[in-house]
This record gives C-alpha cells, sequence and structure tokens, in this order.
C-alpha cells in the first residue's frame, strides 16, 4: 500500500478519470463545439474515527430505520426515495452555471501561454454569500461568470480560494441584483450506502439545469484526477456527464457531495466529493483565510498480511498494522519514526495489516484517510511496534510538498535563459506537453524522478536544461536538452533561484554547467550575456527570466541599496 502522497499510483489511476466540466474552443468565425474536459459535521468528539461510530450507531434513526417490519419493501423505497429528492425545488434556486475563460501556461515555452479557451460547469451557493464549485472549473481563470436557474443575465464572479488537491474553490458575486431570491443550501452527512441522491447541474446536452437520480455504491479513498490526491470519496450510479461539475448532490435538503468525476469507459460511476473533504477546505480557508492544503504523515508503508514477514518483526498473533517502507524527510515522522517500524494504531485507532480501518458498519477505509482531515499542526498519536517493543509517538502534522509538484495551476512557470540555454524546475505539467501517453513519451529518467524521488530539503528543485534555443555561442549543447543540471562553477544548485543568483552574480570570465551523465557545459561569461540579448530578441522573448525571478533579485537590490 503505498500512502497519498507517493505520486506513482496516483498518475496511473488518474489516466482512467476525467473531470466533469465542459469546455468550448472557440474558432475566429464562430464556435469550436463541445467536448468533455479529460484529465485522464458535526459529532460528540473530534476524532474522525468516534465521528463514524457515532453515525453507525444512530443509523437506526435514519429514514431506512425508522421503517416498521411490517410495511412492505417497496412502499419503504417509495418514502426513502420520497425523503432524499425532496430538497430539489430549494436546490433550483441555489444551483449556478459558471462561465469561465482559462489560459493554462505553455511548459516548453514558458513565457507564453496556450490560447484562451471557454469552459463551463456548475456550482451552488452556501450560507455567507459563497458559491462552491470544483477547482477544475475555474483552474487558470482570467474571467468568470455566473448564472442562476431562469435568468438570462450572467454575472461577475471572482474566485477567492482554490484547493486544487480536493478540487474545491470558493466563489463570490460582488453584485447584490445576484443574491436576489437565492437559496443557500446546508451541508448534510456520509451517506450510508444504497441511500438514494440527486444531482443537480448543467452537464452537456442542454442548456438548462438537469436533475439526475441515483444511489450511493461505494465510500472509499479515491485518486482525484485533477490534484492527483487521494482523499474520500463517493462512488454514486447517477448519471452524471461532463458539464455536472461543481453541481450538489443533495439527499433531502441537505448537501452530501459534489459532483466532480466519472469513471472513463464506463456507465453511470460517477464520483462525489464528500462534507468532510469540503467542510475541511471551508473551515480552513475560514480560519486562516487561504487554502491551507490536507495533511499527510509522510510515509510510504506497505501491508504486513504475509505470515513470515510478521513473524520476522516480531509481531504477536493479535498484532495487526503496516510496515514502514520510506518516510519524507520534510515530515516531523522523519524525526520520529524509523524505516521498518510497524505501525499498530493511529489515535487509538488499530490499523489492519492491509492498512485499512473500520469504517461506519462492516466499511473499511485506508488509515491515512485519518490524517488527511487533520488540520496544519494538529498531533497525531502513533503506537508503533519497533525491535520488539511497542511505543507510543505524538507527531505533528502538515501538508507536505513533493519535490516534483504534481500541479501547478494558477501560477506563472518558472524560467531562465542564458545563452540560448533553457532552465525550468521539472513539474508534472511540464511532463504532460510530451501528450497524453506522457509516462511513456517523456524521457524516462525524469519521469522516474517525478514520481519516486523525495525531497531532502524545503525548498528543493530539479532544475533541468528543457531546451536549447541555437546559437553559434551553444553549438553542440543541443545534444544535452533535457538532462538536470547538477552545479554552476561546482557548487551544487538547491533551485532554480539558487541557479539564477549564481550566474547573474558571477565575476569570472567563464562560467561552468555540470549536468547529468557527467556532461559539462562552458561559456565565456561576457560573450554568453551579449549573446543572450540577440537570441532573445530573435526569438521574440520579452525578457530573460520569470517574473518571480527578477522581482526578487529587484527587491534584494533595493534593501542593498537604500535610500
Amino acid at each position: 500500500m503505498i500512502l497519498s502522497w507517493s505520486a506513482a499510483t496516483a498518475r496511473v489511476r488518474r489516466l482512467s478519470l476525467s473531470l466533469l466540466s465542459l469546455s468550448r474552443l472557440p474558432l475566429s468565425d464562430g464556435d469550436a463545439g463541445c467536448c468533455g474536459r479529460f484529465l485522464s459535521s458535526s459529532s460528540s468528539s473530534s476524532n474522525p474515527y468516534n465521528y463514524y461510530l457515532h453515525r453507525v450507531a444512530n443509523a437506526s434513526n435514519t429514514t431506512l430505520g425508522r421503517f416498521s417490519t411490517s410495511r412492505s419493501l417497496s412502499s419503504a423505497a417509495s418514502e426513502v426515495e420520497s425523503a432524499a429528492y425532496s430538497g430539489i425545488e430549494t436546490a433550483l434556486d441555489s444551483v449556478v452555471k459558471i462561465f469561465t475563460v482559462s489560459s493554462s501556461p505553455n511548459y516548453l515555452l514558458p513565457w507564453q501561454n496556450k490560447p484562451p479557451r471557454e469552459t463551463w460547469g456548475s456550482g451552488f451557493v452556501i450560507p455567507g454569500k459563497r458559491i462552491i464549485t470544483n477547482a477544475h472549473v475555474v483552474a487558470d481563470h482570467t474571467f468568470v461568470l455566473v448564472r442562476k436557474h431562469g435568468s438570462p443575465t450572467k454575472y461577475r464572479a471572482h474566485v477567492v480560494s482554490v484547493g486544487h488537491e480536493c478540487d474545491l474553490a470558493i466563489l463570490v458575486v460582488d453584485s447584490q441584483e445576484f443574491w436576489a431570491g437565492m437559496s443557500f443550501l446546508e451541508l448534510g452527512d456520509i451517506p450510508f450506502l444504497q441511500e438514494a441522491i440527486a444531482v443537480v447541474g448543467y452537464p452537456q446536452g442542454g442548456d438548462n439545469i438537469s436533475i439526475t437520480k441515483g444511489v450511493v455504491s461505494r465510500v472509499e479513498p479515491t485518486q482525484y484526477a485533477h490534484g492527483a490526491t487521494q482523499l474520500m470519496a463517493i462512488q454514486i450510479d447517477a448519471a452524471i456527464n461532463p458539464g455536472n461539475s461543481g453541481g450538489p448532490a443533495l439527499m433531502g435538503d441537505k448537501v452530501v457531495g459534489v459532483a466532480f468525476q466519472n469513471l472513463t469507459g464506463s456507465e453511470n460511476i460517477g464520483y462525489i466529493i464528500p462534507v468532510p473533504v469540503i467542510k475541511h477546505f471551508i473551515s480552513g480557508v475560514e480560519e486562516s483565510g487561504e487554502y491551507t492544503g490536507f495533511c499527510s504523515l509522510g510515509l510510504s508503508c506497505q501491508p504486513t498480511e504475509n505470515s513470515q514477514l510478521r513473524n520476522h518483526f516480531g509481531m504477536l498473533p493479535e498484532m495487526t498494522g503496516v510496515l514502514v517502507n520510506k518516510i519524507n524527510p520534510l515530515s516531523d515522522a522523519y524525526r520520529i519514526l524509523k524505516k521498518d517500524d510497524i505501525i499498530l494504531a493511529f489515535d487509538g485507532v488499530p490499523v489492519a495489516n492491509d492498512g485499512t480501518i473500520p469504517f461506519r458498519n462492516r466499511e473499511r477505509i485506508t488509515f491515512d484517510h485519518l490524517s488527511s482531515m487533520k488540520k496544519p499542526n494538529e498531533t497525531a498519536l502513533i503506537r508503533v511496534l519497533r525491535d520488539g517493543k511497542e511505543n507510543e509517538f505524538s507527531i505533528t502534522l502538515r501538508p507536505l510538498q513533493q519535490l516534483v509538484p504534481v500541479h501547478q495551476f494558477d501560477k506563472l512557470p518558472t524560467y531562465y535563459i542564458f545563452a540560448g540555454l533553457i532552465f525550468v524546475p521539472l513539474t508534472q505539467p511540464y511532463l504532460h506537453e510530451y501528450g497524453e501517453d506522457w509516462y511513456n513519451t517523456s524521457p524516462r529518467r525524469l519521469c522516474e524522478r517525478a514520481l519516486r524521488e523525495l525531497p531532502k530539503n524545503a525548498g528543493e528543485q530539479l532544475v533541468i536544461l528543457s531546451q536549447v534555443l541555437m546559437d553559434d555561442i551553444n553549438a553542440g549543447y543541443e545534444r544535452l536538452a533535457e538532462l538536470q543540471v547538477r552545479k554552476v562553477n561546482g557548487i551544487e544548485i538547491e533551485n532554480l533561484r539558487h541557479l539564477y543568483r549564481l550566474v547573474e552574480h558571477h565575476s569570472g570570465e567563464s562560467i561552468r554547467f555540470d549536468l547529468d551523465d557527467e556532461r559539462v557545459i562552458v561559456f565565456d561569461y561576457r560573450t554568453a550575456k551579449i549573446a543572450t540579448s540577440t537570441i532573445l530578441k530573435r526569438h521574440r522573448i520579452p525578457s530573460v527570466a520569470s517574473t518571480d525571478l527578477i522581482d526578487e533579485q529587484n527587491s534584494q537590490e533595493d534593501l542593498a541599496c537604500p535610500v
């Protein structure tokens, strides 16, 4: 079992999931048509495990539990369905259609953006005059409009917070006219299996609002296609389609989830984001003013289902747990846990040999769900078997950054050009430029590093020579593209910002770059600086570096030279 921070499993599963917004690629003479956009509660305790037990204990008080045995099954089903869909009328005054103009960066030519495109999805309003939708509906947005049901008018909306890992976003509309007659939807609970729900939104096939019905099929951690993060999701059999993204899934008059993706190549297998994830996102924004992310222990663990493996590590017959294989050096667990520790329990919840924990009535989920529901800097009590002895450790949890970022939405790419050499940090969006089959078509070495390597220090990046803009000064170096840059003048580089400073502040006659495979690049520094200006003009490149690098250098110069 690989936990949530591991990217290898994430990227394989991501290929089979599709997001549910719609996109239109505008042509100069009109509309290019529609196509799917594919990318491959309160409780008596703060302990999430106790919350689920509380839900199970009170299951008899649900609509289904209140039916007497004398009623027929068909009558019971009819009443359940009627209760589940009772809030649809309210939803019609709450669900909006979202129109987005977005422009994604070109990671191969990082000073350029790709052509703008129009996309649309769904959203719904919650107390506080806020609109909830999916992050992928507004990713890389330049302009956002919303339209409420039954109105021909579109209103300007502003994105105030985005959580790409959980695929959620919050929008606001300044116009008071928009809010007239709107109803606010409340968040409910996690529905039980086979409970009826209704999905409301604006899917393909028409311009008006659409309502589809179905039941809950499964509840478990699932790969989120947009953010490549493993979080809890609810699988449903309602016919949700492209355009449903961001629309509410209702049970009665309560929201039990947000539609966000479906399973490519299947029929009526859709996924909704459950209430605990939605509340975690909203509460983080309310408490800190910005999206705070989802926490992780930073572990890669192996099941201990093999009896010989358990015996080797001194596990008694009554013990269950998982074996620690790797620990993220940036996590608090790195200084406390050790490789080959056995994780026995998380906050008192026993971990099974397959890495799962009890969840409601005879359901099970992976134990890293408990860490993902923690707030940043909260602690977890971890019981560990080490060298045959049980120990308990308190570990602080926080969101962890990967060495190679999985996504870079709403950000401009970072780059630096010197003597026609284009230096960029390695990111998965860069690898995605190699096409839908990027895992097989991108440079194998870079792909493996992107999926498997862990950072050793905060702020660390893998800097690569992405390509060479041909000129007399760099002739013969074009074959060195797509290699990682290791050193500048013998100094190991930490990230692209570090490389930029080393080159720009260089004072010697020549400058040397050391790359993978012991390859070396050497320039006469003064000649290379002159050639850089010529190359930029020839290729109509506006700047030698991205604005983040230039702005930082300017601010440092201002501090060094006070007025």
